[in-house]
């Protein structure tokens, strides 16, 4: 079993900075990617950033510029550095791993963080 633990959410104005975590534990081999999802209300959940093992990102175009994902794979952490943030940032953000935990059958399998709400204020 594998779990995702996301901090650092909260209330924001806009033009202002949040700094999002989520650290991974449990029955861990490896950690292929690793991302953040977010979901408004009244919307379907979307990607915000992905990053790989490699440390290649990729990003939504809504935020290309202003968030950065980043990670520390000795202590499988994932970041999202949230700048300049607008009120259509105001979402339930998602952290997603892809977990091996048998290195001998090396399935993945994705797991989610329960969710940290952002809210950010005109």
């Amino acid at each position: 079993q594998v779990q995702l633990v996301e901090s650092g959410g909260g209330l924001v104005q806009a033009g202002g900075s949040l700094r999002l975590s989520c650290a991974a534990s449990g029955s861990i081999f490896s950690i292929n990617a690793m991302g953040w999802y977010r979901q408004a209300p009244g919307k379907q959940r979307e990607l915000v950033a992905v990053i790989a093992t490699s440390g290649m990102t990729n990003y939504a175009d809504t935020v290309k510029g202003r968030f950065t994902i980043s990670r520390d794979n000795a202590t499988n952490t994932v970041y999202l550095q949230m700048n300049s943030v607008k009120p259509e940032d105001t979402a339930v953000y998602y952290c997603n791993a892809k977990v091996v935990s048998s290195r001998w059958t090396r399935t993945e399998y994705a797991y989610w963080g329960q969710g940290t709400q952002v809210t950010v204020s005109s």
